[in-house]
């Protein structure tokens, strides 16, 4: 599986991503792009080969002749957490400018999943229309929303669930999702509505 990590803030996604892969069997490859680098040092205490050491491979962004820029590379197909708007324009338009953009851009010619945990707020119409091209290319933009009715107790919690959804995706269970109607444990209307409301007055 090919892994991105861009510098919108929520790097916290693609560390567990890479957790989650690993507990799986399943072969991971790198690119952090610059700006990754950056939000790692701000939002976690690992080092930069820290977190390259979470994955099988790591590529540097400007290693653009690297496997994954090549479609003749087989993958499961890539993930970009958390995915700026930036990078999401240049998978969009096909203006590909480093390894990153580059092997989505292949993940797409090659009709492979990509998908892209896009952080951005608000919205404006240029950032809704580069979602809407990259989704008629085929791939798939997952903004990483929190599951409430799971009731989370941690952050763990919350990018569990998150992780657990996107390997959804790709028909891998990593065992960290709590599935409505399965592991949640449903109560009638009233008493929902009840616990929302005390919820709110508190």
């Amino acid at each position: 599986m090919l892994v991105g990590i861009t510098g919108a803030t929520g790097i916290v996604y693609g560390v567990r991503l890479l957790e989650a892969l690993k507990s799986l069997g399943i072969e991971t490859h790198l690119v952090v792009t610059k700006a990754g680098e950056l939000t790692r040092a701000h939002e976690t205490d690992l080092t930069s080969n820290e977190l390259r050491g979470l994955a099988d491979v790591a590529y540097s962004p400007g290693d653009v002749g690297a496997a994954p820029a090549s479609g003749s590379f087989r993958t499961l197909g890539m993930i970009v957490a958390p995915c700026t708007v930036h990078t999401l324009s240049e998978i969009a338009t096909g203006a590909t400018s480093n390894l990153l953009t580059r092997a989505a851009d292949v993940t797409l010619k090659e009709r492979r999943r990509l998908v892209l945990l896009m952080r951005e707020f608000p919205l404006h119409a240029g950032h809704l229309r580069s979602m809407l091209a990259v989704t008629e290319m085929g791939g798939i933009v997952a903004p990483p929303v929190p599951a409430f009715y799971t009731r989370p107790q941690t952050i763990a919690d919350i990018v569990d669930q998150t992780i657990g959804r996107v390997l959804d995706l790709y028909d891998l269970d990593a065992g960290i999702v709590s599935r409505w109607g399965e592991t949640i444990a449903l109560t009638t209307p009233s008493k929902r509505h009840a616990a929302l409301v005390r919820s709110d007055e508190g």
